[in-house]
């Protein structure tokens, strides 16, 4: 069995990519835009769980990439069985201030490269009848946020892209899980780090392991969408109704808490 997990030099790619060789023993096919980190991710994972892995360096922000990686896989016989849809780029800016490379950089990564990804290996489980695909959201998907406003919409679209695959292409065989994690560890929000382990005591923050863990577990099952943790849950509906005057407290006191 051979996963296919993207930005798995870091981060929460990285614990898809060590908990799927260490608790599942399936191969590797790892893809980042980090290249000298990917390939030492993909000797250390080889030597340490004795598991096949291949380091594949691709920008998936470029509007071609998933079929470059795809006509990778064909062309050297690699069938993929768990597509995890992990790499992501996340950035607080006013939109007026935040360029058109930045803007068109998260749009192909977390939409056009998502989507597209699952149309091509999607369609390649669908003939044989089996497959995982395991794209990542985030509860800022309900958010009306300034400053995020790119970021949100984008896993907006994975989340609601991502159930409505899941009804289609189910009853083929193939399950399509999405997670919608609310605070999670890694360096990718930019916060302090005395924050960081702040955020974490209070049970606000999940650690990237705890996330994965539960997150191949619902996939493994055939969930069609999860956000871990309670309190996330119950939060999630009162996102939708955020009132003005909190949203522009949040504006206000959010950025001096980054780096």
């Amino acid at each position: 069995m051979l996963s296919l997990v993207t930005g798995a030099s870091s981060g929460i790619g990285l614990q898809y990519a060590t908990q799927l060789a260490r608790d599942y023993h399936t191969d590797l096919l790892l893809v980042s835009n980090q290249e000298q980190e990917l390939q030492q991710v993909a000797e250390d994972l080889a030597a340490q769980y004795h598991v096949k892995t291949i380091a594949k360096y691709a920008d998936l922000s470029q509007t071609d990439a998933a079929e470059q990686l795809f006509a990778y896989c064909q062309d050297n016989n690699l069938q993929v069985d768990i597509l995890i849809n992990d790499a992501g780029v996340f950035f607080f800016n006013p939109y007026l201030e935040t360029s058109m490379k930045r803007i068109e950089l998260m749009l192909n990564l977390h939409m056009i490269c998502v989507a597209k990804m699952c149309r091509l290996f999607g369609e390649e489980m669908a003939k044989r009848g089996k497959g995982y695909i395991l794209n990542m959201s985030s509860m800022s998907a309900w958010m009306a946020m300034p400053g995020i406003q790119t970021y949100n919409a984008t896993k907006a679209f994975i989340y609601n892209f991502s159930k409505s695959l899941w009804y289609e292409l189910r009853p083929l065989g193939v399950n399509i899980t999405v997670m919608a994690p609310g605070a999670v560890d890694t360096a990718l929000f930019g916060l302090a780090p005395n924050l960081r382990k702040l955020a974490v005591a209070l049970t606000v923050s999940i650690p990237p392991e705890k996330l994965v863990k539960k997150a191949l577990r619902k996939m493994f099952r055939g969930v069609k969408a999860s956000t871990p943790g309670f309190i996330n849950w119950l939060a999630t509906p009162l996102l939708k109704h955020t009132p003005d005057w909190l949203v522009f407290l949040a504006i206000k006191y959010v950025g001096k808490y980054q780096k």
